[in-house]
């Protein structure tokens, strides 16, 4: 059943009255910074166009700097992705509103970067596939929905859940995050707020308090952007980690459409120092695949060579061009 807490008119039923819990999240609210009045934006609505973007630019600016404070709490977890997609593991974000959509963009950007395989990285937002287009936020405010939502994936020790909420109170976000952490998960929190109900049920809180917004309350702007932010960094790190990465290029690209091929042929013309002609070729040899095309141009060696490289490294593309992981 979804809480009625944000009703206008309370009433006095249930073990604790609507009245109270009202007050309860009133009280809350006050606590938290991404809530707060932020007095850079005063009188934003006496301001010209150029005075709006410069006051939110100014803001913006403070965005980097907060997320800075949290980079040992963001390569831990990168460093725990990493190894849970090693073992057969999945990374599950959970959000609600519009921290949902940014975890559902992550998820969905990384098998075309990265060709990770359907269900490796996934999300899951109060409301389900249609909150990305439409507002059902109310749903955020089930702990019922969230636990109901995260078992349906069945989250093991493998697993790490990720939970994104820039108030840090989201009720379905906190117990999604509890639940899968009870069942062995490795769980981490993305919030905006310090001492938070997220970042507590969480095995790692990442916390970067990017301050009030300039419109007050308004969490799809700094917080959005610095959620955003640490999502960048997780799924970067974890999948470079991986050995997806050669240098700084995007070697596992699943290259299913025309951008995408000519990304592929320029990434083996960079990393090898190669013409165009011999890029094409090579990708056409290797299955079109830029792993193995890559592997073979390094490591001189034909394709069933590289395959086998690449299958001894796990995927990790430096390693098998080095061939450093032995057979056992």
């Amino acid at each position: 059943m979804l809480s009625n807490s944000f009703m206008i008119e309370p009433t006095q039923t249930g073990s604790k009255s609507e009245a109270a819990t009202s007050r309860d999240q009133a009280a809350l609210l006050q606590q938290l910074t991404t809530e707060s009045q932020n007095e850079a934006s005063q009188g934003l609505d006496t301001k010209s166009a150029i005075e709006i973007a410069r006051i939110i630019n100014q803001e913006d600016a403070k965005i980097a700097v907060a997320v800075k404070k949290a980079l040992p709490e963001i390569a831990q977890v990168i460093d725990q992705v990493a190894r849970s997609l090693r073992d057969g593991g999945r990374l599950i974000y959970v959000g609600a509103g519009s921290s949902g959509r940014i975890a559902a963009l992550d998820a969905s950007e990384c098998p075309p970067t990265y060709s990770t395989p359907p269900g490796q990285v996934q999300y899951i937002m109060a409301g389900g596939p249609k909150a990305l287009a439409s507002a059902v936020e109310v749903n955020e405010d089930s702990e019922e929905l969230g636990q109901r939502d995260i078992a349906r994936r069945r989250p093991t020790r493998k697993d790490v859940v990720v939970g994104l909420s820039a108030s840090g109170r989201t009720p379905y976000v906190v117990a999604a995050v509890a639940y899968a952490r009870a069942r062995g998960a490795k769980t981490a929190a993305v919030t905006c707020n310090h001492g938070t109900p997220l970042a507590a049920a969480a095995d790692i809180a990442i916390v970067a308090e990017v301050g009030p917004e300039v419109v007050s309350g308004s969490t799809r702007m700094k917080a959005g952007t610095a959620q955003k932010m640490v999502l960048n960094m997780i799924t970067t790190g974890a999948m470079t980690r991986r050995g997806y990465v050669y240098e700084n290029l995007m070697v596992n690209v699943h290259m299913q459409n025309s951008k995408l091929v000519e990304r592929g042929i320029r990434i083996l013309m960079q990393a090898c120092r190669i013409d165009r002609e011999t890029a094409v070729n090579t990708i056409k040899s290797a299955g079109r695949s830029v792993p193995i095309a890559l592997v073979m141009l390094k490591a001189k060696v034909d394709k069933p060579e590289a395959v086998r490289r690449l299958a001894r490294s796990d995927g990790n593309v430096r390693r098998a061009i080095e061939d450093t992981v032995l057979e056992l």
